[in-house]
Formats: C-alpha cells, structure tokens, sequence
C-alpha cells in the first residue's frame, strides 16, 4: 500500500468551490463530496510501501497527487503525473482535506514532512505552500518573470497576491495589481505592489498604459479565470510580452488570432500549477521569516463553520479562511 491517513491540522477554503454553489460560470458539482484541496496533517498510519513519511510526522499536500518518479514529474509538472492513482483532490469525492482525516494516495510522492511543530506560529504560511503561493509562483515563473520585466497582476485574491509576493522574490521591480479592495489592495503593497489600478476595462487597461509610457508590461499574470480578466491582460501585455493564466478558464474559447495575440508576438502560457515542485524552493524564506504569505487568511473556523467561511469569501467579506478541524 502506498497510501497514508491523516488527520488534518489547518486546511483552507478556496474560491473555486463549486460544491456548494456554483462558481462564477461553472455549474454546481453533483454532491455530495468531501471537500478540501489546501491541507496540513499530522500522518496516524501508512501503508506498507511508504517509506518517506511515518505516524506522528507534520506534513503538507499539494493540491495535486502525484508519484514524485515519473517523466513529468521529474521535469516539474507533477500535475500531468502519469501514475493511475494521480489526479487531483477536487476529483476523488471520497476524499478530502477539510474532514477529521483524510486518506492520502502515493503519499511518498505527494506529501511532504514540514520541520515545524503543529502549533508552530509559521503553519498558516506552509499551509499557503499547498496552493495559492505555488500557483501564484508558478505564474510568475510560466511568465518568465525577473529583474527585466515589469509585470501586471490581474486579481487582488489569495492567489493575485501571492503572485505579487512571487514576481518580487523573482526581482520584478515593477508590480501593478489589479484590485478593488483596498483591504487585499494594501496587502499586495506589502507583498510588493508598485502600482494598484482599480479600475476595469477599458478605463483599466488605459490606467496601465499610462503607468508604462503607453507600452503596457512585459508580463501579465491572470488569476482570476474570467473572460474579461482574460480581455484585460491581452489588452495591457506589451508586444512581446506574455500572458501566465492560472486563474482557472471559465470558457473554453479566447481570442489568439492576429488582432489580439499573433500580431503582437504575445506568448499564452500558464494552467495548474505543479506546487509539489515548488514547496521546498518556497520553503525555506518561510521557515527564515523572510516572507509571511499565511497573511493571506483573514479569517479562521472550524469544520462546522466552512459553509458560512465560504459564503464570505463569496460576498468578499473575506479574502481566505483558515479551517482548524
């Protein structure tokens, strides 16, 4: 056996919960299901087979199951994993993190051992390893994002923000976000925002041109996955530029033909992000104080209080809440 059962420490909600009501586009999933991608557990007992974690270990799990051995894993997109028992928690109804345990598959390849105590004060931000920072890192990382590039966040949420907090890490020194809540807005200038547009559109894509000279930036990241998110990043990337989209598409169609994106030599890029390959690079800044990403979770509650913490999140009354089962 090379699965592991757990018992949750903290784990998160997430915007793309359509479980419970459907998700801006996206129809209502059929029910019912466990809950819950974004988790931190203590391991109660493995399989036989696993050998990299044992009972009484804190550990984190990506929102993706993968084997951690095959082609795609080892260059990095362990969300492609090949293995038959990998996929992605949203799609095992029978399992989840947001429960009073979870059974973890290829738990070798899956879960990693966290070197905190679990009431340690750093858990909130290793929680944020398990998604939002990851994916907010792997768009900046898609884009190409560095000390030459000025880049546009498109999405003032958990994962907009983190990809603020990602593309200075990575020595962008130009960072306009996208957002209408000064709450999440004031955060990202902590993370470090440049620049904070609120308008949308037209008025939107004006305001960051007028920021560049005109030109808009080197680099978009699209964290929302909305239509006219996707419509506001092709109008603001500069020639040449690229487009990360980790906001997952809520359409299957998009303009790339030679009057939005050809013409203009502006590259598509993005999709899940494989956040098992970023968690020990991301790490270690967390463990050192260097960058707090748990700051992301406004709200805390326990499992009898997700449905009204996701309701929060949904009349933005709340950014990310913090589950403590």
């Amino acid at each position: 056996m090379y699965h592991s059962v757990l018992t949750p420490a903290r784990t998160a909600t997430s915007s793309r919960r359509r479980h419970l009501w459907p998700y801006g586009s996206m129809p209502a999933a059929d029910g019912p299901v466990r809950m819950g991608h974004e988790f931190i557990g203590i391991v109660e007992d493995t399989g036989s087979e696993v050998s990299t974690v044992k009972r009484g270990d804190l550990v984190v799990a990506p929102f993706a199951i993968s084997d951690n051995t095959c082609v795609f894993c080892r260059e990095g997109l362990h969300t492609s994993c090949e293995h038959p028992h990998a996929g992605f928690w949203d799609g095992m109804p029978e399992e989840g993190g947001q429960a009073e345990a979870t059974r973890v598959p290829l738990a070798d390849g899956t879960l990693v051992k966290l070197p905190v105590a679990a009431d340690s004060a750093l858990i909130p931000s290793l929680l944020t390893l398990s998604d939002v920072f990851g994916t907010g890192h792997h768009a900046a990382v898609a884009g190409g994002v560095d000390q030459r590039t000025s880049v546009t966040v498109i999405g003032d949420g958990a994962v907009g923000l983190l990809g603020v907090l990602s593309a200075r890490l990575l020595g962008a020194e130009r960072i306009i976000l996208m957002g209408r809540h000064q709450a999440r807005t004031d955060l990202g200038r902590d993370f470090g925002a440049t620049d904070v547009v609120s308008a949308r559109g037209a008025d939107g894509i004006e305001a960051v041109r007028d920021l560049t000279g005109g030109h808009g930036t080197h680099v978009v990241l699209e964290c929302v996955g909305a239509m006219p998110a996707y419509e506001q990043a092709a109008g603001i990337v500069r020639p040449g530029g690229v487009i990360s989209r980790v906001g997952v598409p809520q359409y299957e169609q998009a303009p790339v033909g030679f009057g939005s994106l050809f013409g203009r030599n502006i590259r598509l890029t993005g999709g899940p992000a494989p956040t098992r390959a970023y968690i020990e690079e991301l790490m270690p800044a967390i463990l050192d104080g260097t960058i707090e990403p748990g700051r992301v979770f406004d709200a805390t509650t326990d499992l009898d209080g997700v449905p009204a913490g996701y309701q929060d999140m949904a009349d933005r009354r709340s950014l990310k809440v913090l589950i403590q089962p």
